[in-house]
């Protein structure tokens, strides 16, 4: 018998997971009935989770294509909001921009260690990336990567920073400093997609280069 309640969970992962789905698609990814997945996109819209889009694909009549709403991405956690934002503020005005600055770099630094000590046994660049998504998505960033013919791409559909990102952008840039030096000198790590820019997710090019 199908769990109604288990259902409505996975579709909401699986949207949020790997972005937006055509009504067959995602009654695939389901396991379910073209029916049954209307039913649970019709209950979730209602709900303000999620929305459409007509979209062309090639000849026929365009399709439907369903994703998260702002509402159904905020049903993944942030870590707490609200009080990072307001420490985030309560430093820029009592200690200034460049004690912000160095805060957020000590943290930034912090987590290089934790991550070079948790791979330290993984000599190989795919090891590395392989445990660094592990690492990630255990933190909450829902983290995995693809080999490509030009490297890899590492994804993070998920930002459980958000809020404190939005409020100072130096979270960004010195998360991507953390991947290049954790993953080594002989690649190249560059983001292509940023939540923050309006992406459904973050997403990195590492390409087996050598930096100039």
């Amino acid at each position: 018998m199908i769990n109604e309640a288990e259902v409505y969970d996975k579709a909401i992962w699986i949207l949020k997971n790997q972005g937006p789905k055509s009504l067959k698609e995602l009654a695939s990814e389901l396991e379910i009935t073209t029916e049954g997945a209307r039913f649970q996109l019709l209950k979730l819209s209602g709900e303000g989770l999620v929305t459409s889009r007509s979209v062309s694909r090639g000849r026929g009549r365009p399709q439907q294509i369903w994703s998260l709403t702002g509402k159904g991405h905020a049903k993944f956690p942030d870590s707490h909001p609200g009080l990072t934002v307001k420490l985030i503020q309560q430093i820029r005005e009592s200690l200034g921009e460049e004690a912000l600055d160095k805060i957020v770099a000590a943290t930034g630094e912090d987590n290089r260690k934790r991550y070079e000590k948790l791979m330290d046994t993984h000599t190989t660049l795919e090891d590395r990336i392989r445990k660094l998504a592990a690492i990630r998505s255990e933190e909450g960033y829902m983290a995995h990567y693809e080999k490509t013919d030009k490297g890899y791409l590492f994804l993070e559909n998920h930002c459980p920073i958000c809020e404190a990102a939005k409020a100072c952008q130096k979270f960004c840039s010195t998360e991507l400093k953390t991947f290049q030096s954790v993953l080594g000198d002989q690649v190249v790590v560059r983001r292509i997609d940023h939540i923050l820019a309006g992406a459904r997710r973050c997403a990195y090019h590492i390409g087996a280069e050598t930096v100039d």
